[in-house]
């Protein structure tokens, strides 16, 4: 995705202020070299954000009449109760280097388990991305998890999520491997078996 910046000369609280006023966003490049301030058109910015793949894409990055280079969104500062983006980083990106972030997580086939369709459970999604670590070519814009044979009381871990060819997870989060998707009895099921299992006399 190509990403349109242009320098920034003036920095600081009031000068950031009027840039908004004007509809524009402050922002920032960093990594390898000199950091560089920089603006962008803040309604462009507003609805690239809104797509997943500007989360975790490679971008192409260019600032003025400079060559584009390859940056990754880093950080994103939202008004706290108006649609505005307040400031954006970006962390230029070398191919040669490994990279530490994270990739979204795509459900397959959930309404379609038997977890659902046979028994009307309930998928909980508790992480909706993973830490991976992978070189910038080999970086996905997003992995899959099919649920397609997912019963009751089934949970799915990080580790068994397949992940592309040249990405892992990143170390200390494979240790940890913690739960990112599972599925559970109604609530009023639940709530029946407790009953019923109340109703039993004492042996």
């Amino acid at each position: 995705m190509d990403v349109i910046a242009f320098e920034r000369s003036a920095q600081g609280t009031g000068a950031s202020r009027r840039l908004r006023r004007a509809g524009k966003t402050p922002g920032i490049v960093y990594g390898t070299g000199e950091p560089q301030v920089i603006e962008l058109d803040h309604n462009a910015l507003f609805h690239a954000l809104r797509k997943e793949a500007f989360h975790a894409s490679i971008l192409n990055l260019k600032v003025g009449d400079g060559a584009a280079q390859q940056v990754l969104l880093r950080d994103v500062q939202y008004h706290p109760f108006k649609p505005m983006v307040l400031h954006v980083d970006f962390l230029r990106v070398d191919a040669s280097k490994v990279l530490h972030t994270k990739v979204p997580v795509h459900y397959l086939n959930q309404e379609s388990s038997p977890a659902v369709k046979l028994s009307g459970g309930v998928i909980t999604h508790v992480l909706y991305d993973l830490d991976i670590v992978c070189l910038p070519a080999n970086l996905p814009e997003f992995v899959e998890a099919d649920l397609a044979n997912f019963v009751i009381g089934q949970s799915l871990h990080a580790k068994d999520v397949k992940l592309p060819s040249g990405v892992t997870l990143a170390p200390a989060f494979a240790h940890e491997n913690p739960v990112i998707v599972s599925a559970t009895a109604p609530a009023a099921v639940i709530s029946e078996e407790g009953e019923a299992a109340g109703d039993k006399p004492a042996a």
